[in-house]
């Protein structure tokens, strides 16, 4: 799923092609995607684009008349700049918004149809939309310490729940606690303030240091190929590759269809924390430390 630093250079690269530009209509494929009936979404045609700003996972794109498209891409979404009146298929594609200079596509790879599109009017609408989560590059570390310690969750459940923070998922949590020195199972009310601080730290470094990588990497281009798996990441999609600080294999927790990667020396006192589906079929014979899971590891003569 496109996170904070996705978005941001999703937006960037948007104000540069439609900021001001009139929309000329929006081609629809799929019936699912459009989530809201009032204002239909044909009084969108023929307005101008004044702003377009970001509200956690979510592009708002703001026309005249204070209307509001409100995308949110979820996991599989990724948006496209084509040339202008740019074809569209039922196979992969949601929709398409014409401009003046270009369309931009929307597309969603997969079975499983989850992006969103809500065409709504006026501010308290579009905060109807938000889940509430600080903004983590704006925030005081007194703020980010009460959202925190709010409820006693996991670091990874804390970070990547929307009504705590904005804009943090799956990929991003891991390098953000990896910078941190902190176990993605520690839990929040048992942290120490000097961790607190450490992680508040780390959140705004990571995150804006991925923000300006993504910014060189693309420059003037249009995004393409936005992943949640980027060469240069230090251990999100790296399982049993070294860490790029201590050399230790990256170790994962796999759920559902997220796993979480970490560095079992720089990030658990060298203790593996058990995978649910592994751990279940081995049971007592779950390796506990580094060092077991080493031995297992290598093969008698």
């Amino acid at each position: 799923m496109p996170e904070l630093p996705d978005i941001v250079v999703y937006i960037e690269a948007l104000e540069k092609r439609i900021l001001g530009e009139t929309l000329e209509g929006v081609r629809i494929v799929s019936p699912i995607l459009l989530r809201t009936a009032t204002p239909p979404l044909s009084s969108a045609a023929g307005k101008k684009v004044l702003q377009i700003r970001r509200i956690g996972k979510r592009i708002c794109i703001g026309l005249e008349e204070d209307l509001w498209l409100v995308l949110h891409l979820m996991i599989a979404g990724r948006l496209h700049w084509r040339e202008r009146g740019a074809a569209i298929s039922p196979h992969g594609s949601f929709a398409a918004f014409d401009f003046p200079n270009g369309s931009l596509l929307w597309t969603e790879a997969g079975s499983k149809k989850r992006a969103s599109l809500h065409f709504v009017s006026g501010e308290n609408a579009l905060r109807n939309l938000d889940p509430g989560g600080l903004d983590v590059l704006k925030c005081t570390l007194e703020e980010f310490s009460k959202a925190l310690c709010s409820a006693n969750h996991t670091l990874k459940r804390a970070l990547t729940d929307p009504h705590l923070f904005s804009g943090i998922g799956n990929s991003y949590s891991d390098e953000i606690l990896f910078e941190a020195r902190l176990s993605p199972i520690a839990m929040t009310q048992k942290l120490s303030p000097t961790e607190i601080e450490q992680l508040f730290n780390a959140v705004r470094s990571t995150l804006n240091l991925w923000v300006q990588q993504l910014r060189d990497q693309y420059g003037d281009k249009f995004p393409e190929k936005v992943t949640a798996f980027r060469k240069g990441m230090a251990v999100h999609g790296r399982y049993r590759q070294p860490c790029p600080r201590c050399q230790t294999s990256i170790q994962r927790i796999r759920y559902a269809s997220n796993e979480t990667n970490y560095c079992p020396n720089c990030q658990t006192g060298g203790k593996l924390l058990a995978d649910r589906a592994l751990s279940r079929l081995l049971k007592e014979d779950w390796p506990k430390t580094i060092e077991e899971l080493e031995l297992r590891r290598i093969k008698p003569k």
